[in-house]
């Protein structure tokens, strides 16, 4: 779940991150009337899900209140790289020294937490382990034991942040590190962390993911669901209970198991086919929700063949040949779907198909021949 903006602000600011004064507004008016009361000069940002505000024009200084109305109606309805801006965030503007790169994210190979922190802000951090890779200086914190203040010292000087940012870059990374673990966060990011002339370190910026595994722990959580936003894959997917990602191909993918799904995603790029999204049923799918899945995948018109890849161990074979056909008698089908079944049942669940054909499903016996199959069909 990515937040906004101003929510990551927020949530920074109940762990006292020093974030710039400013407030959320829907329309010109409010917008207006927020720099007022916040006092110019403001900067004016578009709230959207996606980089690049600036560039696109969704971020402006204003130093009174026509220029706070100009910029606030040009920003509104501003559609950047496909989605529209609704909402503003108005803040206080900040005087800048330095600028700085900071976050906290997964290093799943390593099983630990990773740290990045670097003196060049301000830019994309992929730029900069791109063209510095040296400016970046990375620390790997046991989850166990946690970021001491002691590590925390050691870093920032790795990193060779001004000293003058010493102290306040240290305290904020520390309660960067509480968001990132206490909130249930995959990313928490500052970019850029910023030094004022007076010598003063804050977030000038906030991108925050939240992991949505966690949010049976914050019920606060509910009020950032009107700002997410979905496709109607998606969409559908979520109102299903589906675990969906949509991506860009033309090969549906369902499986059971995010490590199936994963190989299963892997295999059909090997046979040169495009995967369109990631679909995991789970461990225990019943024919209903495998029926589900079907027919989440069977609305995306970008669908040329579908591959369902089940390994039957909780959910056996004969349930899921239960699901197709279900699937199969109350959806009409726009694409052809590939099975491949191995496991728990699988002469059973192979018996249930031959028992209802349908020119449509094609049963394959290896992973490696439905993915050709369905590459060959998607063509």
């Amino acid at each position: 779940m990515d937040l906004l903006e101003y929510q990551g602000k927020q949530l920074f600011a109940k762990y006292a991150i020093p974030v710039s004064d400013g407030k959320a507004v829907t329309d010109v008016q409010s917008a207006v009337d927020a720099a007022n009361e916040i006092g110019y000069p403001v900067v004016i940002k578009a709230q959207v899900l996606v980089g690049g505000r600036g560039k696109a024009g969704g971020v402006k200084l204003a130093t009174n209140e026509d220029e706070a109305r100009e910029h606030a109606t040009s920003i509104l309805g501003l559609d950047i790289k496909g989605h529209v801006v609704e909402i503003l965030w108005v803040e206080h503007a900040s005087d800048i020294a330095e600028e700085y790169y900071a976050s906290f994210t997964l290093d799943r190979a390593a099983k630990k937490h990773l740290g990045m922190l670097s003196a060049q802000g301000g830019v994309e951090i992929e730029v900069v382990a791109e063209e510095n890779p040296d400016a970046i200086s990375k620390i790997w914190i046991d989850p166990y034991i946690g970021l001491t203040k002691e590590q925390c010292v050691a870093w920032v000087d790795g990193a060779q942040l001004n000293p003058k940012a010493r102290d306040g870059a240290v305290d904020i990374l520390l309660k960067l590190y509480d968001v990132y673990v206490q909130g249930d966060c995959d990313l928490a990011e500052i970019n850029p962390l910023i030094l004022t002339p007076e010598g003063n370190v804050h977030a000038l910026d906030a991108k925050v993911t939240l992991d949505e595994n966690a949010q049976f722990r914050h019920e606060d959580w509910a009020e950032y669901e009107s700002t997410q936003i979905l496709d109607a894959r998606e969409l559908m997917a979520k109102e299903k209970g589906l675990n969906y990602i949509g991506l860009d191909g033309e090969i549906g993918i369902i499986g059971n198991g995010a490590g199936l799904v994963m190989s299963t995603l892997d295999i059909v790029n090997q046979v040169e086919g495009r995967p369109a999204n990631f679909l995991d049923v789970g461990g225990g799918a019943d024919a209903d929700l495998l029926a589900n899945a079907i027919e989440v995948v069977n609305s995306d018109e970008n669908v040329k063949a579908i591959f369902l890849n089940i390994f039957g161990g909780i959910t056996k074979c004969d349930d899921v040949a239960n699901g197709v056909v279900q699937a199969t008698s109350k959806v009409e089908l726009k694409s052809p779907i590939v099975v491949r079944l191995d496991g728990t049942n699988v002469d059973q669940g192979r018996a249930i198909l031959e028992a209802n054909p349908n020119p449509k499903v094609v049963v394959a016996s290896t992973m490696l021949d439905a993915a050709r199959e369905a590459v060959r069909l998607s063509k």
